[in-house]
């Protein structure tokens, strides 16, 4: 087997196969669109692993499937046979990188589709924006509820799903032991003067409450609304996520993950990282802008302007 050059490990990098450190071979990135695979796809996998690696297959923090020990001359082999079954190799460089959401509504706690989000937004933007080069990674999380399983304020976009209380407190007996207080886990529900009280600061809007009255106070809720974080980051560098200021409609999200992105293209320099642009030019513009649409109106000139260089 040939050495691989400097050379050639940066041109297969780009093509989601990563160099193993101290040896001649790579660990070639299979990419799900949701963290999210069927029983042939993984069959597939491993028969690759086994035919052209070493015979395992790593899982990665962000869901997708790694397979190490691949020789430089089965890159093409290796491409070509996760196609068989609609699977690519990649996910590297500054670009979108590989979606992660959490297993959505088959969880208890799930308060939406948060599958089926990220497959719109991986057909929208890892895919659709595959040939956009932007001045860093950029990494999207999709969580079903404020537990947080996806980390949605450690990305540089995430949404994070919650239902909205309704409360008829005319429907309120004041019962001794609240029937909805037992069931919130941030213990923001207490019986005050003979009416349930709900302590805003606590409370997350994380839905467990609703219809668990008998007497009918929580009123059934089924659409979700989102919470979207943007600019955090996790590693050398670390910054929680900047909250917008509302929640917004399943239908907004889209448009705000391409918002974020144009911001991104048109202020960051590059190798910065978002979280490090907004800190930059400061949390009040970034937040000016996404209640504008002046990104999108010059959506054909950001993308087709240049990264920026550093001063």
């Amino acid at each position: 087997m040939a050495t691989p050059s400097e050379k050639d490990i940066a041109r297969v990098k780009a093509l989601g196969f990563l160099h193993n450190r101290g040896t001649d071979t790579f660990s070639a990135r299979a990419v799900s669109k949701n963290g999210t695979m069927t029983a042939e796809q993984l069959a597939n996998l491993a028969e690759c692993a086994k035919k052209y690696g070493s015979g395992k297959v790593c899982f990665t923090s962000r869901l997708q499937v790694e397979m190490p020990g691949i020789h430089l001359e089965d890159v093409e082999n290796v491409q070509k046979h996760v196609a068989q079954v609609g699977l690519m190799i990649g996910g590297t460089g500054a670009k979108i990188r590989p979606l992660t959401a959490c297993k959505g509504t088959t969880c208890v706690y799930g308060n939406a589709d948060t599958q089926g989000i990220c497959a719109e937004l991986y057909d929208t933007f890892f895919t659709g924006w595959a040939d956009v080069k932007l001045p860093h990674k950029f990494k999207i999380a999709v969580g079903g509820c404020p537990n947080s399983c996806m980390k949605p304020s450690l990305n540089d976009f995430g949404i994070e799903a919650h239902r909205l209380p309704v409360y008829d407190m005319d429907k309120c007996r004041g019962c001794k032991k609240c029937f909805i207080g037992a069931k919130c886990p941030m213990h923001a529900i207490s019986v005050q003067d003979g009416k349930m009280h709900v302590d805003e600061s606590l409370c997350t809007k994380c839905g467990v409450c609703i219809e668990k009255c008998p007497f009918g106070v929580t009123e059934p809720v089924t659409k979700p609304v989102f919470a979207i974080y943007v600019g955090g980051t996790w590693g050398k560098h670390t910054r929680m996520g900047t909250r917008l200021n509302r929640f917004y409609e399943r239908e907004e999200l889209e448009t705000m993950v391409e918002k974020v992105l144009l911001w991104f293209k048109d202020n960051a320099y590059q190798k910065e990282r978002l979280g490090a642009a907004i800190d930059r030019v400061g949390v009040e513009a970034f937040q000016a802008a996404m209640e504008s649409d002046e990104l999108l109106r010059r959506k054909e000139e950001i993308l087709a302007a240049p990264v920026k260089e550093r001063p």
